[in-house]
């Protein structure tokens, strides 16, 4: 029998998973429902649905991009094609673009002229519609279907269906995607205009855009001005195109008007992007795992290899240079990981899962539905059990094996499918696949530090040696751990020393002069890395998919059961467009611990550490000092106080992939760009935890006082709608109904 102190927390937590509806929610802009839009107009929206969302006419979604198709999200704030996202998800184009002699990851960097624009490295995606394409995808499918053959006719009513949508259209300029959501219980089709012609504006120093580093990341109180300005260029008819020189700037269906009249407590928030993933529906079981196995993994294996870049980085500007994008991806998720394990255990969540499934089961067994929901949460537990063997070997397969440099780009570009090897092996003439072997290699080694990938591929040897049971060991692993005396530095130390793979001029003159499939393929990493690839395919992926498809299968009828019981969470994140909204709001995350919604530069200088070091991460930069005691905001202080904002915070429902999304008021403009979330609520993307949630954002006067008065890009703001007043509070623009037709 349950003790009365149990049966009170469980109440509790149900409570809470209701409560936590009205906040939760990343949704598609399509499915603007009634209910979730009478919550938007008393949460403050003065916008109606069709200005959110409308395929056939200009709404805020042709506002937003997705930058490569996902990795960030961006705004058009201008009708010249100025595009708005953050200072890291720009950061691989700055970092690619600096040199010791124009380092604008520490100096920044701002166009002037049109002309002065740098191109970028990746395109962008505007949103053309969202389809609904469940009954063509699920067309032939029944119960009686394993879940293989369930799947494959999946995927050919998919492939059929991108193939119709795609047919005439080029694949640089057009993209079709078909996504399943709530585990495959329903599929959308979404359709995207790529530009490819994407350049950099402006950005300013790291010491603003990424202000407090690795020690503030994921934190409140923040202070980061974490923005970065490109453009969209277009050829002269205003279509997507590749790069050229004589290409014009965009001009969009729509642009963000962008308002400087301020952020108050309770004011309505809204943010359109392109969030990555999340898992709401993981179990308690999954959480177990994620918690006690997954994640620790995670964070020790890159915690070693963040230890051995830093130690190069810090002796050489250039090697800082090469690799900060690189440690920036690593050290983002390796606190990312840290902060979750951490939070999903504060904040009870496996708990709170145990009472959702509990709640599932009577459902279904007062409903006399046992015949299709029963095993739905036995296939889930009995499949995580079953694969909870593959994880370590796994994680660390795709954490320190594929995270070592040399082995990804033999993985990558002299695999068995590669051109080159293709070429070797047949007798074939190799002169072309060199040519885009080199073109590889001249990417790769251009921010590449032989010493840093030496002690990275001697550490992640030793690692999986160590970590990961002997059963998932390639064989060749055994024969060079022994000959390394019992340490894989030894080897490393020693393969570096003769390897063609440690500088672009070698591996040049290996594959222009020297290369032979014999040479290939007596090279030892080569063979580990093959090797590896073998086991993971045969002795993790393999046996795991088995687990794999009873877990899908589970989680489907799991989740469409939580819908019938009308617990209508929005699917889990996928890469689409969603949108989420709430209202600016402070929070409380301990007790006698209560912070503000807003930060200003006040906070800059109290973090300040005095130093030369211009990549400290507390540096302020002179010029940004002396504005502070001068005063100079221009119209861009609070209205309040006379203070410089600079974040703000609101109970948006956010996750990786939505940075650089716009925070977006009740009228349909812009006041920040959203880049954080809050530690306090890590576990966010497994469990929505509404009272402690929220997202962190710059606040739009901030960038716009670092444009104009920092760096002395008035034009830029020039090209901007600015919007100076707060708008008077009227209700939401209604939906115009057509008139009816009256047969005559």
């Amino acid at each position: 029998m349950k003790s009365i102190s149990k049966i009170i927390l469980s109440f509790l937590l149900i409570l809470q998973s209701f409560i936590s509806r009205a906040d939760e929610g990343m949704w598609l802009p399509m499915l603007l429902g009634e209910e979730t839009y009478k919550n938007m107009i008393e949460c403050g929206i003065r916008l109606s649905p069709k200005q959110i969302y409308d395929a056939n006419n200009s709404s805020l979604k042709d506002a937003i991009v997705a930058l490569g198709g996902g990795f960030c999200t961006g705004e058009i704030i201008s009708e010249q094609g100025l595009m708005l996202t953050n200072h890291h998800c720009g950061y691989g184009t700055i970092q690619a673009n600096s040199t010791t002699d124009h380092d604008y990851l520490t100096d920044g960097f701002w166009a002037m002229t049109k002309e002065q624009e740098i191109p970028a490295d990746f395109g962008v995606w505007f949103l053309d519609r969202i389809t609904d394409v469940t009954d063509k995808v699920m067309d032939g499918i029944n119960d009686d279907m394993s879940e293989q053959e369930r799947s494959n006719k999946i995927r050919s009513n998919i492939n059929a269906l991108t193939k119709g949508a795609k047919e005439g259209k080029s694949d640089d300029t057009f993209s079709v995607k078909v996504k399943p959501f709530y585990y495959g219980n329903y599929y959308y089709m979404f359709t995207y205009n790529i530009f490819n012609d994407v350049r950099l504006v402006g950005a300013p120093p790291s010491s603003i855009g990424k202000y407090g580093g690795d020690t503030d990341n994921w934190m409140w109180p923040r202070h980061t001005g974490d923005f970065t300005l490109f453009r969209v260029y277009a050829n002269d008819s205003n279509e997507p195109c590749a790069y050229d020189e004589n290409n014009k700037p965009y001009d969009p269906k729509h642009a963000l008007p962008v308002s400087i009249a301020g952020v108050e407590e309770g004011d309505y928030a809204m943010i359109m992007g392109y969030p990555g993933s999340t898992d709401r529906y993981l179990t308690s079981w999954g959480v177990k795992e994620a918690v006690e196995v997954e994640q620790p993994a995670r964070v020790k294996i890159r915690r070693k290899k963040l230890d051995l870049m830093e130690e190069e980085m810090n002796k050489s500007q250039k090697t800082r240079i090469q690799y900060a994008s690189k440690h920036a991806r690593v050290s983002n998720y390796w606190k990312y990981f840290i902060g979750q394990s951490e939070q999903l255990v504060n904040n009870n969540v496996q708990q709170k899962k145990e009472v959702i499934e509990s709640r599932f089961s009577k459902w279904y067994t007062n409903n006399k539905l046992e015949d299709k929901y029963g095993n739905a949460l036995d296939l889930v537990e009995k499949s995580i059990e079953g694969s909870s063997k593959y994880t370590i070997p796994n994680v660390y397969f795709q954490e320190a094996i594929v995270g070592s440099e040399i082995m990804l780009f033999m993985i990558r570009n002299l695999s068995e499918r590669s051109p080159i090897y293709q070429a070797l092996k047949s007798g074939s003439d190799p002169t072309e696949a060199k040519t885009i072997l080199l073109e590889k290699a001249k990417s790769y080694f251009k921010d590449y530090n032989a010493t840093i990938d030496k002690n990275i591929l001697a550490a992640a040897l030793n690692l999986y040696y160590n970590d990961v049971p002997k059963e998932f060991h390639p064989s060749l692993l055994a024969t060079v751990h022994k000959k390394s005396k019992g340490d894989f530095t030894n080897f490393a130390n020693e393969y570096f020393k003769k390897t063609p793979f440690s500088s672009y001029d070698l591996f040049e003159e290996w594959v222009n002069n020297k290369i032979t499939l014999k040479s290939l393929e007596k090279d030892v990493v080569y063979q580990l890395q093959k090797d590896f690839l073998a086991v993971y395919r045969s002795k993790i992926m393999m046996p795991k998919s088995a687990f794999d498809s009873d877990y899908n299968k589970g989680m489907r009828l799991f989740v469409d059961g939580l819908q019938k019981m009308g617990m209508n969470k929005a699917s889990d994140a996928n890469s689409t467009m969603r949108f989420t909204y709430g209202n600016v709001l402070p929070y409380d995350p301990a007790d006698a611990v209560h912070y503000d919604f807003y930060t200003t530069l006040e906070g800059v200088m109290q973090k300040e550490v005095k130093t030369d070091d211009m990549n400290h991460e507390f540096y302020v930069p002179q010029r940004l000092k002396d504005l502070y005691n001068a005063k100079d905001f221009g119209p861009y202080a609070r209205k309040e106080d006379g203070k410089l904002p600079v974040g703000f915070l609101s109970n948006n429902d956010i996750t990786g992939g939505n940075s650089g999304s716009p925070v977006i008021n009740a009228h349909g403009e812009l006041i920040g760009t959203a880049f954080d979330g809050n530690w306090e609520a890590m576990s966010g993307d497994i469990y929505f935890e509404p009272n402690i949630q929220r997202t962190i954002s710059v606040d739009v006067r901030y960038t716009l006082f670092i444009i104009d008065k920092y760096a002395g890009a008035s034009h830029l703001i020039d090209e901007m709608n600015i919007i100076t007043e707060r708008h008077v509070d009227l209700p939401a623009e209604k939906e115009e109904k057509p008139e009816p037709v009256i047969a005559q």
